[in-house]
């Protein structure tokens, strides 16, 4: 397998960016410009480590993008030194990663492309704002046969495109067919999804929790992620709870933070987005509802208020509480909780109470696109004290959402998983939750397998 093929979503994501040789030069001159700031000034050392680690992300060149490669070829170390005695990697990249917090926390509302350093990684996700898109607030899918499905885009909060100018036609000229091929995939796509909605009905309606969601006669809900909060928690250091959430206090002791930090986090909760993976997750779910007339809304997470879900609608939520602070409200009917371990950085699995052959903390190693092992959790609870019924879809990481999504709308597959939980796929409403273990490849998922499982209690006829 090629290094292009292990890193085919990063590759994807860098090209359309960096797509032609001119992209790549705007680029290196943005980053040219970055490192002279005065943010990077004094500092040449990170000025190096952030123009390495960009030319070789857009090159392709992932394998040079980890601690040791950057130790030998960026800083002289001997290609056998000990990477935990000698922690320059580290600190450069912490200190990479600050600087570019005061770097867009002044020029972030003017600048064409963002750069960041996600913790735990060496590979540098690059953002590009061309043009304003709308705002993320609600989207109704109808999914009756005599209504069209409609497009799900998750929102990206941009800044003003420039000025028109010559130089820019080319390039106009390429995103406008970009546009055009987009808006044909999507034709194509709606037509075998309709084609595909009628054979995939009954087996929907018969298999949980589809068929307890799709037969009740409450509206379902899906809730989306937010990913900008859980940037900010990992930028600030401070964790918001569910209360913080409810009441809107997303910036905790904002007296603590250093100005550049309280305005890259005002930055960041201008809009409202959703996770990259959350959309085709809503599209999956729509065209299994598709035959039984079932109306699914979407909301971002910050757009809803607590008396939202005091309700007895059914709802499905994306994220972990660290992406979507909202299920932690459902945490205490769990055994396969998600916790925050502020030493690694990072949110783990806690295993309540267990079982024979199983962990009692399930800790991922694959961070930031790196390679290892990643969870997630598929979870069907009932809605505290409402007659509704809710579905958690959750990972460590946005891989791990996708992959407790692909899990659960993968009919077969979840019935068979079931059954060997000692649930037989009925009318039955049962509760349950599964624990998945994912392999990852340079942030990639290669396989995908059921870890644990649990039965919930209150079990009761639908």
């Amino acid at each position: 397998m090629s290094q292009a093929h292990q890193n085919d979503a990063r590759t994807i994501e860098l090209a359309k960016i960096a797509g032609t040789e001119e992209d790549i030069a705007l680029i290196q001159q943005h980053v040219k410009e970055v490192i002279e700031g005065s943010a990077f000034r004094g500092s040449q050392r990170s000025g190096q480590f952030l123009k390495y680690v960009v030319d070789q992300a857009i090159a392709g060149h992932f394998e040079a993008l980890k601690e040791r490669v950057i130790g030998v070829e960026l800083f002289g170390r001997s290609p056998t030194y000990d990477t935990g005695d000698d922690a320059i990697v580290r600190v450069t990249a912490s200190d990479v990663r600050k600087r570019l917090l005061q770097h867009y926390g002044r020029y972030g509302a003017t600048s064409e492309f963002r750069i960041s350093l996600p913790p735990g990684s060496y590979v540098p996700e690059i953002s590009r704002d061309l043009a304003p898109e709308p705002a993320f607030t609600k989207t109704v899918l109808d999914t009756k046969a005599s209504e069209a499905v409609p497009e799900i885009s998750a929102p990206i909060t941009s800044t003003p495109s420039p000025e028109p100018n010559v130089q820019f036609r080319p390039k106009s000229y390429r995103w406008i067919i970009i546009g055009l091929l987009a808006i044909l995939g999507n034709a194509i796509f709606c037509y075998f999804a309709w084609y595909h909605f009628d054979h995939k009905t009954d087996a929907a309606t018969s298999t949980l929790p589809w068929s307890v969601l799709l037969k009740s006669p409450h509206a379902l809900q899906i809730i989306t992620s937010d990913p900008d909060i859980a940037e900010i928690q990992g930028y600030t250091g401070q964790s918001i709870s569910v209360s913080d959430y409810a009441n809107h206090n997303y910036i905790l002791n904002p007296d603590k933070l250093t100005p550049e930090m309280k305005q890259i986090s005002q930055i960041l909760l201008r809009g409202n987005k959703a996770a990259l993976v959350d959309a085709p997750i809503a599209v999956n779910i729509a065209e299994l509802a598709h035959s039984s007339g079932k109306k699914i809304e979407v909301h971002a997470a910050r757009t809803i208020q607590l008396a939202n879900l005091q309700t007895d609608d059914d709802f499905i939520f994306l994220g972990s509480p660290r992406s979507n602070p909202w299920t932690a409200l459902f945490s205490d009917q769990l055994n396969f909780r998600f916790v925050y371990d502020s030493a690694s950085g990072q949110e783990i699995i806690r295993n309540i109470h267990p079982g024979p052959h199983e962990q009692a903390e399930y800790v991922p190693t694959a961070l930031g696109w790196a390679t290892g092992q990643s969870y997630a959790v598929v979870a069907f609870v009932h809605n505290p004290d409402q007659n509704g019924q809710v579905l958690l879809l959750a990972g460590a990481n946005a891989e791990g959402t996708e992959a407790a999504a692909k899990l659960v709308t993968d009919l077969s597959r979840i019935s068979s998983a079931l059954k060997k939980c000692g649930i037989s796929s009925s009318d039955t409403l049962q509760h349950f939750e599964i624990l998945l273990r994912l392999s990852m490849m340079a942030g990639s998922p290669t396989s995908i397998n059921i870890e644990a499982c649990r039965v919930l209690p209150g079990t009761q006829p639908h």
